[in-house]
């Protein structure tokens, strides 16, 4: 089982998404200017500020020739996690819905926050039970999740919303205390909050290290016997 975590100009968590994910499998980091993902059966777009986030986070990332290896990917079924800007970057490309506005406060949030787990049944949530309280960091100025509202209704209906902010615990005034939802397959997922920042009790909790964990079990599950 192997990860290949995207490093775009400007990207500043890759590293610590590839040390997360060789806690659980192989992992490799991919360039931006990439066009194959080198065999990867999993895809991390990790946070960041990909190239500065100029014009807005994740529109420039959005075209970078890797994007479209990605694209191909997902849309073959793979599973593809993007964390903070790679959540921005999916929604930029149109294989998540809705979009990431500033927060509310209009400044910078970084904080534990703790999560609930509202569908299980995906590659990325397997490993968890519905309303699993999850422990995890949050660090973004842009993370307010956005969505009209028929199409939140959907989502919710759909199952797509996969993890959503404790009561109380919503950093950035997301619609429906949304954290982290999926395309309408639930193989790609976007999540505000950084688990791989949450792999070690040493830095306060291993919660986050679940989600790497389903998507390992998702991977080894369809591999031919």
């Amino acid at each position: 089982m192997k990860f290949g975590v995207i490093r775009f100009p400007g990207s500043c968590d890759e590293v610590d998404a590839l040390l997360a994910c060789e806690r659980f499998g192989e992992a490799e980091l991919l360039w931006h200017a990439d066009r194959d993902l080198r065999g990867a059966d999993a895809v991390v777009i990790p946070g960041g500020f990909s190239y500065g986030d100029y014009l807005r986070a994740g529109a420039i990332a959005r075209f970078s020739p890797v994007m479209e290896a990605v694209r191909e990917f997902a849309l073959g079924g793979g599973p593809v996690l993007g964390i903070c800007n790679g959540f921005q970057v999916l929604c930029e490309a149109g294989l998540l819905p809705g979009a990431l506005l500033p927060n509310t406060s209009l400044r910078f949030v970084c904080r534990q926050v703790d999560l609930l787990v509202e569908n299980p049944n995906t590659p990325f949530t397997r490993a968890c039970e519905e309303g699993d309280r999850l422990s995890v960091p949050v660090k973004h100025t842009t993370g307010r999740y956005y969505a009209p509202e028929p199409a939140l209704h959907e989502l919710e209906a759909d199952g797509q919303v996969l993890l959503r902010y404790a009561e109380g615990q919503n950093p950035n005034g997301s619609a429906r205390d949304i954290a982290g939802v999926s395309n309408s397959q639930k193989n790609v997922f976007g999540l505000m909050p950084h688990p791989e920042h949450a792999v070690d009790r040493l830095t306060g909790s291993a919660d986050g290290g679940k989600l790497f964990e389903s998507i390992v079990a998702h991977v080894e599950a369809l591999a031919p016997a």
